[in-house]
């Protein structure tokens, strides 16, 4: 199985722990190649157009794979949306790249969603037989209560495959055939791109003191 290029996006002050445990197990079994950075500090000055091409081009570069790491502040933080947005963005040099979701423990995820087939049923899960469509935004929220919108808004779209995993139901093995499904489909998604970047940080419960 080919290796891919792979870029980490998630919440620093909450979830290193997560991406460091993902560097490790990549260090020791050798299942992708590893695009992350620190984006660091983008002005707020800049539109749309300069962020999404900074990121894509500056940062993601020529990575094709973007797993995002949903942790309970996830949905809520700007620099997620930018890189979202721009891993969506099929550019000039740098193309779009496969978006993979892994949920982890703290938000206690209760559902998962397999976007690419029955070769990612059958490895990850064998025990579910019964497989049902959404195609209301209501219930993806209900179901999905961390996931940023941009995500919602493209599990809604038609041309797009995203699949929703938990953190405890990921091994090495598992892992690799996501990400590499994952890959194999990105040409075909056809991203919903028409929500505007994210200009601000918002605050879930966690933080609210009263």
């Amino acid at each position: 199985m080919t290796k891919h290029k792979v870029f980490i996006s998630y919440h620093h002050d909450n979830d290193q722990w997560a991406k460091d445990r993902l560097l490790e197990l990549n260090s020791k079994y050798d299942i992708f190649i590893d695009g992350s950075v620190d984006i660091g500090d983008i002005s707020d000055d800049l539109s749309d157009e300069e962020i999404r091409e900074k990121i894509r081009d500056e940062y993601l570069r020529d990575t094709t794979i973007t797993i995002l790491l949903v942790g309970t502040e996830t949905k809520n933080r700007k620099h997620i949306d930018w890189e979202l947005y721009s891993s969506m963005y099929d550019g000039k040099v740098n193309k779009k790249s496969g978006i993979l979701i892994i949920q982890l423990p703290s938000i206690n995820p209760q559902c998962i969603t397999a976007a690419h087939g029955n070769k990612e049923k059958d490895n990850l899960y064998p025990l579910i037989t019964n497989w049902i469509s959404i195609d209301s935004r209501d219930e993806y929220e209900r179901r999905y209560p961390y996931l940023p919108e941009r995500i919602i808004d493209n599990l809604l779209a038609r041309n797009v495959k995203i699949s929703v995993t938990k953190w405890e139901d990921l091994n090495v093995e598992n892992l690799k055939l996501l990400i590499d499904l994952t890959f194999q489909d990105r040409e075909s998604c056809q991203y919903d791109m028409s929500r505007k970047m994210r200009r601000n940080n918002s605050y879930g419960f966690a933080n609210l003191r009263i």
